[in-house]
């Protein structure tokens, strides 16, 4: 029996093949915490007597939950972050850097085969470089700063094999709410969720990334991706390692399987308040919108900040829209290409590159009863800052025709 592409990451870290349920012990090739995990993990870190941490090339902090700063206690918790980090010598990206799972690819602590883990459940996202990418707690972090290992249960994985060219205006960001709407948000729990098919392969970096970060709103562990010549097109003069391609085999045992004719598939949006409550656009076109918000880790890169400018060049935004770029690196290249005048030129407030208003924390925090239209991953009551709003997830293109028309509508 051959192995998945799971079974293969693990496979090269203990050099012997690992069965669904077994625990092993994996080395950490990167660990990340961030303004809303970190001080906890520091907390943790001191409390178990560590004296160092493992590698202070492996570990990273990120400041970009709050960035910046909101109010003393949020900068208490980020001048901890610097002391820990200063005290230490490990690396820490600071306000203006952008969005944890952005920043880690880019600056080349993700590559094939790495086993990376992040104090945040989207860490799923570097999956996409086929690399075995989890989110674990703070306590957890803490031990994994001082040791530079964790236990792991080999998860089951189910494959999806998906084929055929999108549709205009269908992005990857369609295709990963739909799957979540057939798997429903609790399908897929531990296991590894892997992508495959020629729709996978004729996807840029940006566009998968957007389908491994939305893994774990149907439960999975983590979600992979096979490497191949656009992951080396990304990665290469980032990585300090040596490229490798890794698939799984073709006789892999898979727990499930699924099949997704991209070609038949039409814009869709997660509606209130569950991801899987996924509906076509066109059965809740005409839906008004209060607020647009354009960012985050699932759709606040390059290609996405692209969609958006070529539909609102020349035009002016009907809802107030807030678009935060993913990265420093996404919004200096924003602006070379013009992108960022054709943004703010339009109506949008442009905002600092991070999480922002995804998490309701800052930046963009609805009032009550507004209907937002957002490009993040969760629309949860609550979950940006106010329970009563209502909060539809979208591609960035949807995202765009809604704020330029004030509402929910299907681009024709």
């Amino acid at each position: 029996m051959g192995m998945t592409l799971i079974e293969k990451i693990i496979y090269g870290k203990i050099e012997r093949h690992s069965s669904p349920g077994e625990i092993v012990v994996l080395p950490i090739d990167a660990a990340m915490a961030h303004d809303g995990t970190a001080p906890l993990m520091i907390k943790s870190f001191e409390e178990m007597g560590a004296k160092k941490v493992w590698d202070r090339e492996k570990a990273i902090f990120v400041i970009d939950h709050i960035s910046p700063s909101s109010n003393e206690g949020t900068s208490t918790l980020h001048k901890m972050m610097r002391d820990f980090a200063k005290k230490h010598g490990i690396k820490l990206y600071d306000v203006g850097e952008g969005v944890c799972h952005q920043i880690l690819p880019e600056m080349g602590y993700v590559f094939p085969g790495a086993v990376v883990v992040g104090a945040d459940s989207h860490t799923c996202t570097h999956g996409a470089f086929a690399a075995f990418a989890t989110g674990i707690g703070s306590t957890e972090m803490a031990a994994v700063f001082a040791s530079g290992k964790l236990w792991f249960k080999v998860p089951e994985s189910i494959k999806i094999n998906i084929n055929g060219k999108m549709k205009e205006h269908v992005t990857s960001k369609d295709i990963i709410l739909h799957i979540i709407g057939e798997i429903k948000a609790d399908g897929a729990t531990y296991k590894a969720v892997e992508f495959t098919g020629n729709t996978i392969r004729e996807m840029s970096m940006d566009s998968r990334m957007v389908m491994t970060n939305m893994v774990v709103e149907m439960g999975g562990k983590t979600g992979l991706m096979p490497s191949d010549e656009k992951t080396r097109a990304f990665l290469e003069g980032r990585i300090k390692v040596p490229f490798k391609e890794l698939k799984a085999d073709e006789n892999a045992y898979y727990s499930d399987e699924l099949e997704v004719e991209a070609d038949k598939l039409e814009p869709v949006v997660s509606c209130p308040h569950s991801v899987d409550n996924v509906k076509p656009v066109s059965e809740v076109e005409g839906i008004e919108v209060d607020q647009v918000f354009i960012g985050s880790c699932t759709n606040g890169r390059l290609e996405d900040l692209r969609m958006v400018a070529k539909i609102l060049k020349g035009k002016k935004v009907k809802a107030r829209t807030i678009v935060m770029p993913a990265s420093r690196e996404v919004l200096l290249n924003a602006i070379k290409e013009g992108i960022i005048e054709d943004i703010i030129m339009a109506g949008c407030a442009l905002g600092v590159p991070g999480c922002g208003p995804c998490v309701g924390g800052h930046h963009g925090i609805p009032s009550p009863g507004d209907v937002v239209v957002a490009t993040t991953n969760r629309n949860f009551k609550g979950r940006m800052g106010i329970a009563d709003a209502y909060i539809y997830l979208a591609s960035p293109i949807i995202a765009a025709y809604a704020a330029l028309n004030g509402k929910i509508i299907y681009p024709r």
